[in-house]
């Protein structure tokens, strides 16, 4: 087994990278706890133990920011990440609103067919699939209290 990165591989951004994503990962552990801290302890427990999770691992990898591999640099493929989390973000935002059926499957399509370049047809058929499912099992098996349009 050989080290050589791909020919199709990008660049390595450094150890500074790694610094940087463990700071990242250390912030959103912070920012956990905070939201964990105003929810009290009953509800905040979990969050709570999430964020000192991230807090821990965020240090973590600081600590060995220069021993580990150097990661890629950012590319043009690295907007398909950018792109799933906006996505999600948005999902996140309108469930509540309109239920999850039609934000569900919008989501999945999107996933599908822009971020995995799947076709249209399994794209579409996929997305249903997902949806049809999950409101069988949550909202019908499981009964789950989440907001739905049907």
């Amino acid at each position: 087994m050989t080290t050589e990165p791909a020919d199709d591989r990008p660049p390595a951004a450094g150890p500074s990278a790694n610094l940087i994503a463990a700071a990242v990962v250390v912030l959103l552990g912070g920012a956990a706890i905070a939201g964990a801290t105003d929810l009290g302890s009953g509800p905040g427990t979990w969050p709570m133990i999430v964020g000192v999770a991230l807090v821990v691992l965020g240090l973590a990898l600081a600590v060995q920011a220069r021993r580990a591999e150097p990661p890629e640099r950012f590319t043009r493929s690295s907007l398909l990440v950018v792109a799933a989390v906006a996505s999600m973000i948005v999902y996140v935002a309108v469930i509540a609103t309109i239920g999850f059926e039609i934000p569900t499957l919008l989501l999945a399509f999107v996933w599908l067919r822009f971020l995995g370049k799947e076709t249209w047809r399994t794209s579409i058929a996929v997305s249903l699939g997902i949806v049809v499912v999950f409101y069988a099992l949550f909202v019908g098996a499981l009964d789950v209290t989440i907001p739905h349009l049907f």
